[in-house]
């Protein structure tokens, strides 16, 4: 049985993303999880920005991914140069209707749909510095643990 409501009582789906977004996120999230990576999306960073997904691999290695939905989505977009600080490599994900010449060279690319993604560009890396590193792990095992206790008393409360 699944614990987390995919439905709009979600609060990882606030209807701030787009339809597109969130099957972008989808085919993502399936790519990462095939390449062995744990994900936390809308991750609250400790600038005060909002990762679209944040994942972790069992070497410890971050990678945030920012979503673009949409030509004028990345063009408006003027705070994903501060997402570098908080990992070890930075992806911009989009859709095949998004030309993948408008995305930065220095940040890795991928292309999803809603059944999975394809990574065009891999990311450079970018070593964080070990307090940084450590500073971020426990942001995503606290956000972690935390949804899934809402997921789990949601469920003890019939509310899923």
């Amino acid at each position: 049985m699944p614990i987390v409501s995919l439905h709009s009582d979600n609060p990882l789906i606030d209807g701030r993303q787009s339809d597109r977004a969130l099957m972008v996120r989808r085919g993502v999230q399936r790519l990462l999880s095939d390449l062995g990576l744990s994900m936390v999306p809308e991750l609250c960073l400790a600038s005060g920005r909002r990762a679209d997904l944040v994942g972790l691999n069992a070497a410890g290695e971050i990678w945030i991914v920012e979503i673009k939905s949409s030509v004028e989505d990345y063009r408006s977009d003027r705070k994903w140069p501060d997402y570098r600080q908080h990992c070890d490599r930075l992806f911009f994900a989009t859709h095949a209707g998004v030309p993948a010449q408008l995305f930065p060279r220095d940040c890795g690319l991928i292309v999803a749909d809603d059944w999975s993604g394809h990574m065009l560009r891999e990311a450079p890396e970018h070593r964080l510095a070990a307090a940084s590193r450590k500073a971020m792990l426990l942001r995503f095992a606290r956000a972690a643990a935390d949804r899934l206790l809402q997921a789990e008393l949601s469920v003890g409360s019939g509310q899923a």
